[in-house]
């Protein structure tokens, strides 16, 4: 008998560590689930190679997720901090940046790339060197446009990257580029794996940089499927001490922003992008669900490719804008959540100049000056329309149909187009538009980032869609760039503002508020002015 209960105890004994054990394994798995994150995302990136893109549904899905760069921005703000470099410094004559790298920062190991060394300078000169030259081997193995980079005319600026030490990089300049530490905290400024990428060339697989990246950021890429997810792990050996918080980021690929909204309140993902304005108020009166706003850096607007007939007529294009019920649209379409714009920039931008106004919806002038520049019977356009929800245009199908409305009352007759997201940035950037609904969210709160990139001559390729290059203008945004004197830029960007109105290679719609939706068991999930979203310092109760 006292061996039988002895046995009985050590059998109880055994199932009691057994419950443990599995109770222990449950708590775990539970623990790991809570520290997922999926996020609704509303398209799929083009890919992750960042110097190749110009949206924020790429840079959300590869800039903030894997990569780093010498300088950052400060999480929810445009303030320039230290990233992969500790410290820089500027030359007296303005030309020479020198930067100190951080020592002991690790890429990514991945399924595909072990890395046998850490980061150093090396990076840095074939991140650039790769933009820079055409010749470079790496970029002769895999050709691609770098808009950003030639948008703002850094081919051309930076003269040279050179390895000073293994952590320090000198960059030389040809002109002094008043923003030129903002545009390098920028995405295209990314630092990729040099060993990495010599790992593909000897392979020949140099387009996987594209399709498998590797970084310094704080998630670590895993796998991909179109159309549907996006899944990453937290970096465990990220450089910046507790700010990867979760275990696993999962992207959602959900276009439709209704089925966003219902998967949000469902917890099947916990953040979401741009709710539709007729959203707004369910989102705000849910349960369980935050709604941060803000308003946007941002500028929604109607480009006119420039290089077709008849939109290559400022009276053609003036026409145009003025046949268009802006205040209508912005009733419909943005429902509250924007304001009428004026310019090619917010009114929270330094240099913005107020005394500019948008012409007076006036369909009988917009006729007449259609007959003066010699469409008396107006004429067919192309008018192309996003497929995706964006902060700066919530609805474009809808923008497009009363566009097209308003311009059949003046005898223009309109065929609207669009594409899949990615398809139709690349065939915009082509021109095959005549005029595209488009916008654009600041990246680096400069005025540059507006007048140069999206209108000026070296960007006509790249994210100026009206492929305007107008001389007066061009020169002023570049003598914009060549002082450091705040008043000095903002006399000539304000003179560049003046001829964009006169000109009008865009018809400016709206600065839209900016949304967040969040599960209210997010933790400091912040609204990026800069237009994209970040999960680094992101955590869930």
């Amino acid at each position: 008998m006292k061996n039988k209960t002895r046995k009985s105890r050590i059998r109880i004994g055994a199932l009691s560590l057994a419950l443990l054990s599995l109770l222990l394994t449950q708590y775990g798995q539970a623990a790991e689930t809570s520290r997922t994150l999926v996020y609704c995302s509303e398209g799929s990136p083009g890919g992750f190679d960042p110097a190749q893109f110009t949206t924020g549904t790429d840079f959300t899905a590869n800039t903030f997720t894997v990569y780093n760069r010498l300088v950052e921005f400060e999480r929810g703000g445009t303030k320039v901090e230290p990233g992969l470099a500790e410290k820089w410094e500027v030359s007296p004559d303005g030309k020479t940046y020198t930067f100190h790298l951080r020592h002991g920062v690790k890429f990514q190991t991945t399924s595909f790339f072990k890395p046998t060394r850490e980061f150093n300078a090396d990076d840095v000169v074939f991140t650039f060197e790769r933009m820079l030259d055409p010749n470079q081997p790496f970029r002769k193995a895999y050709p691609v446009q770098f808009p950003y980079f030639t948008d703002m005319g850094l081919d051309k600026l930076i003269t040279s990257v050179e390895k000073v030490d293994p952590y320090t990089v000198k960059f030389t300049l040809k002109d002094v580029n008043a923003p030129f530490v903002q545009n390098l905290a920028m995405e295209f400024a990314s630092i990729l794996s040099e060993e990495y990428a010599n790992q593909l060339l000897k392979a020949g697989n140099a387009a996987d940089i594209n399709q498998k990246p590797v970084g310094t950021g704080p998630f670590i890429f895993r796998s991909y499927t179109k159309d549907a997810t996006i899944r990453f792990d937290g970096n465990p050996d990220y450089w910046k001490p507790n700010a990867v918080k979760i275990s696993k980021l999962i992207f959602s690929i959900t276009p439709d922003a209704s089925v966003r909204v219902q998967k949000l309140k469902r917890d099947e993902c916990q953040v979401m992008s741009y709710p539709r304005p007729a959203d707004i108020a369910q989102l705000k009166s849910a349960p369980n669900i935050l709604m941060p706003s803000q308003a946007g850096f941002n500028v929604g607007y109607l480009a006119y490719n420039t290089t077709h007939k008849p939109v290559d007529n400022a009276d053609v294009r003036r026409a145009l804008d003025m046949a268009i019920n802006k205040a209508a649209i912005i009733e419909s379409v943005y429902q509250g959540a924007g304001q009428g714009a004026s310019n090619p920039m917010p009114p929270t931008q330094w240099s913005y100049d107020k005394s500019l106004k948008s012409a007076a919806f006036d369909p009988v002038r917009a006729k007449a000056l259609l007959e003066k520049a010699g469409y008396p019977n107006g004429f067919d356009i192309t008018l192309w329309a996003m497929p995706v929800q964006r902060p700066y245009n919530p609805n474009a199908r809808l923008m497009s149909e009363m566009i097209q409305s308003d311009w059949a009352k003046i005898g223009v007759k309109a065929k609207i187009v669009t594409y899949e997201w990615g398809e139709y940035i690349k065939r915009a950037h082509a021109g095959e538009h005549d005029a595209m609904l488009i916008g654009f969210t600041g990246d680096n709160g400069d005025p540059d980032n507006w007048l140069g990139t999206i209108l000026s001559c070296d960007s006509v390729n790249g994210n100026n869609f009206a492929h305007w290059c107008f001389g007066p203008f061009n020169d002023l945004v570049q003598k914009g760039r060549e002082t450091n004197d705040v008043a000095t830029r903002t006399k000539y960007y304000m003179e560049a503002q003046q001829i964009f109105a006169q000109q009008l290679p865009f018809s400016p719609i709206a600065n839209s508020t900016v949304y967040q939706p969040t599960s209210a068991k997010v933790v400091d999930m912040r609204i990026e002015p800069l237009g994209y979203a970040r999960f680094d310092g992101v955590t869930l109760r």
